[in-house]
């Protein structure tokens, strides 16, 4: 058995699963500090299945935590980003894009070193250690607690971040984290470094919220091992998500993304998850979310990390609904997580989407006789907004003329039509509400490589069996089973404006997750 959670702006939403059968799911309204959701939710699948805590051997949780953390710029440790690149790079330095805002909240402090590498692993210039130890003397001295370290193509020789990693290690003590860039973002030298300054400045931050996720897991006796979910669709243990936290940020819509396909028996396909406070609406292909081709900003820093290609608009459950016909308007404000206490047919006063839902007769929740007096044509007209802001997001992701099935899931779906005008029916399988948590329970764990390679006349089919290989062994690195593992997405592009025939390959290999099996007497 497994255990999924997807914890949401509103809700907090968990399933257990005996293979692909859902034993139950529960919701639960995500709460200000999160865990005590988890902890709800996990109490609910007890009382809906009873079963026993050594039965379950694997915790899958996706989380907004560290998103939210970066959107509202609070917890983030004083992080300074080292870039190793002089004399090349000087003009734009480290940060020079971000919002002053998050400037501030990372105390960030920039700077440049001599290093980096061409795009055929040629050095730059020589790694200048002393210049190093001089850099971590002004760290210290500024108070800085964690370290991103950048340096030019270093995706394709990790060479110097590695040993400038080294030289900080001793300079400012094992205890201050260093994050370095090859290990998180694509080739692109400022996108991949905002990556990794964000993910240098939420350490301090992910190292209390895993423990207190596995400690809400151990409270209820469960000893099997915990999982997050990642950007792109599959696992990563707890000790990878505290080095790593900035590869949760997408594993919501992600999750929902791969729970839809399961529920669905639709590989190909757009999916519309509408929840309390967003609607995201993705394409799957091949059972896996299509990734972004080109930067994603996240909290108005521009990145390039493994990322979903999703579009959110502020739509769901809790949205506010104001004015009335033509004039209708439907969010981007919610009440979020607050639902159940400000909305009408909770006993509120505030009228949202679902106020409007349980007045159309599409949910049943609630008190519908605190809803009785809205008017016929005002529901009619809130619902047909919804449809078409709805529509229209869809309509944008397709990149082609051809039919694309529609899949709805989240508790706020039941806000959408059973048809979308110009895309067909809508399809919404069984347990649509709790995709999320299903999608996080079924997750697989990959490995991807990113690089560019120099290639020899003659020697393309080398090159392209060791990028597919070096996937493949970062996946069974990762936990994978080996038996399970495949190439599920490659990508080669040659880059005409870089000399000796570079060309950039992208391969990603994904594998069911290995489960030991337990051996000792069962709890």
């Amino acid at each position: 058995m497994r255990i999924g959670i997807d914890v949401g702006g509103t809700n907090t939403d968990a399933v257990l699963m005996d293979g692909d059968r859902v034993l139950a799911a529960v919701k639960a309204a995500t709460t200000p500090d999160v865990t005590s959701g988890i902890v709800t939710a996990l109490d609910g699948l007890q009382g809906r299945h009873a079963f026993a805590p050594a039965d379950v051997q694997a915790v899958m949780i996706g989380t907004t935590h560290f998103i939210n953390a970066l959107v509202e710029a609070r917890g983030l440790a004083p992080t300074a980003a080292l870039r190793l690149g002089l004399p090349a790079t000087a003009s734009l330095p480290p940060l020079v894009d971000w919002p002053a805002r998050l400037v501030a909240a990372v105390s960030g402090r920039a700077y440049l070193a001599h290093g980096g590498h061409e795009f055929d692993g040629r050095p730059i210039s020589p790694l200048d250690e002393d210049e190093l130890r001089r850099h971590a003397a002004d760290m210290a001295a500024h108070g800085v607690r964690s370290v991103a370290i950048s340096s030019v193509f270093s995706p394709v020789n990790t060479e110097f971040e590695v040993r400038a990693a080294q030289v900080l290690a001793e300079e400012l003590g094992a205890d201050v984290p260093v994050s370095l860039s090859h290990e998180i973002g694509r080739v692109g030298l400022l996108e991949r470094e905002n990556a990794t300054i964000i993910n240098a400045a939420l350490r301090e931050l992910a190292a209390g919220i895993v423990d207190g996720l596995a400690a809400s897991i151990a409270g209820h006796g469960i000893t099997a091992p915990l999982y997050l979910s990642q950007n792109d669709g599959t696992l990563m243990d707890v000790e990878f998500a505290r080095r790593y936290p900035v590869a949760t940020f997408a594993s919501g819509p992600t999750n929902s993304m791969r729970g839809a396909a399961v529920l669905s028996g639709l590989a190909t396909c757009a999916v519309v998850d509408v929840g309390g406070t967003t609607t995201d609406v993705g394409v799957l292909t091949g059972g896996f979310p299509r990734e972004a081709t080109v930067e994603v900003t996240v909290a108005g820093v521009r990145t390039n990390f493994r990322m979903p290609d999703v579009l959110s608009i502020g739509l769901g459950g809790g949205s506010l609904v104001r004015g009335s016909g033509a004039d209708v308007g439907v969010g981007p404000d919610s009440v979020g997580y607050r639902l159940v206490e400000q909305a009408r047919v909770f006993g509120g006063d505030v009228l949202t989407a679902t106020d409007v839902a349980v007045a159309a007769g599409r949910v049943d929740i609630g008190d519908p006789a605190r809803v009785a007096g809205l008017a016929a044509s005002d529901v009619t007209a809130a619902l047909e907004r919804i449809a078409a802001d709805v529509a229209d997001v869809v309509d944008r992701m397709r990149i082609s003329a051809d039919p694309l099935p529609v899949v709805a899931v989240g508790g706020g779906s039941v806000l959408l039509p059973d048809t979308f005008p110009g895309l067909g029916a809508v399809h919404r399988p069984e347990h649509f509400a709790v995709a999320n948590a299903i999608g996080a329970a079924i997750a697989q764990v990959g490995g991807e490589v990113d690089r560019v390679f120099a290639i020899e006349p003659g020697r393309r089919d080398a090159a392209v069996d060791e990028a597919r290989q070096e996937a493949v062994d970062r996946a069974i690195v990762a936990g994978a089973d080996p038996a399970t593992v495949a190439i599920v997405d490659f990508d080669e592009v040659p880059i005409p404006y870089l000399p000796g025939n570079a060309t950039r390959i992208r391969c990603k290999a994904v594998g069911d997750l290995r489960i030991e099996q337990p051996t000792g007497p069962r709890a």
